[in-house]
């Protein structure tokens, strides 16, 4: 199987390497193209694909093709490739606030269409990709998108109603998760720890937090209050927290990122 990459930024660069350490696809069935000669030859060597400055021959030779530009270049890409795109390809797009209907509607005719949303933990290999289908994508196609989408961390499908929503707690989210690591640091910094040290700590801990939640199934409100003694330290942290708007902040960020995404 041919799989096609539409632009070669950190995303894409994000599945390629998660299909590849899962034997997914070989190297040399891998097309890939960019704006720039410089993006592709560094992503030639690194994974050994091929690449061409041509996104229609990528539409062309694939089977399966890649949607992974920023969605103000979509309008262009999809007037450029539309032509060479076959009921018999499968299209993947991952790009923010673009709807399927808007897709579908912009390629004038019935296309396979999958759209997924994936966020930057994929570059370490702990990505989560909402996943939805159009009328037209097999149960295996739908399989085979979400193995893809594994091969980098966690992949689940959704209804396309809730992609807002999950662009929003875990597309850009890690944003919000950075701030804070750097907000704990910068408090270990002020009662004396090193700089280097306290990132160290606090991701560490953020990390663990993290993995908890996962893999104990316990509610985090559960989780919080086990690390809450009476009368104790991390409970006086927790007052100050509520007493900030720590909840309303953050909700009303998540709110914010899904009516952008409903703008785009």
């Amino acid at each position: 199987m041919k799989i096609g990459f539409i632009g070669l930024g950190n995303m894409a660069k994000a599945i390629i390497g998660g299909m590849l350490r899962e034997n997914i696809v070989l190297p040399e069935d891998i097309l890939g193209s960019a704006k720039t000669v410089s993006t592709m030859e560094r992503i030639k060597e690194e994974f050994g694909i091929h690449v061409v400055n041509d996104n229609r021959q990528i539409a062309a030779e694939s089977e399966v093709i890649v949607l992974a530009v920023k969605p103000i270049f979509f309008p262009e890409i999809i007037e450029e490739i539309k032509d060479e795109i076959t009921s018999d390809k499968l299209i993947i797009s991952i790009a923010a606030g673009k709807t399927m209907e808007w897709i579908e509607k912009s390629f004038a005719k019935e296309v396979k269409l999958i759209r997924c949303m994936p966020n930057t933990p994929a570059l370490v290999g702990e990505g989560c990709t909402a996943v939805c289908t159009n009328a037209g994508v097999t149960k295996e196609e739908e399989e085979f998108c979400l193995r893809l989408m594994g091969s980098f961390g966690k992949a689940v499908s959704i209804p396309e109603r809730l992609m807002d929503a999950a662009g929003a707690v875990s597309g850009s989210s890690p944003a919000y998760v950075f701030m804070f690591i750097e907000a704990m640091a910068d408090g270990a910094v002020a009662a004396g720890m090193p700089r280097k040290q306290a990132y160290e700590f606090a991701a560490q801990a953020v990390l663990g937090a993290a993995k908890m939640v996962l893999e104990t199934g316990i509610h985090p409100g559960e989780l919080k209050d086990m690390v809450c003694s009476p009368g104790g330290t991390t409970i006086e942290g927790v007052r100050v927290l509520e007493e900030r708007g720590m909840r309303s902040a953050i909700m009303e960020a998540l709110g914010a990122c899904v009516e952008k995404s409903q703008r785009l």
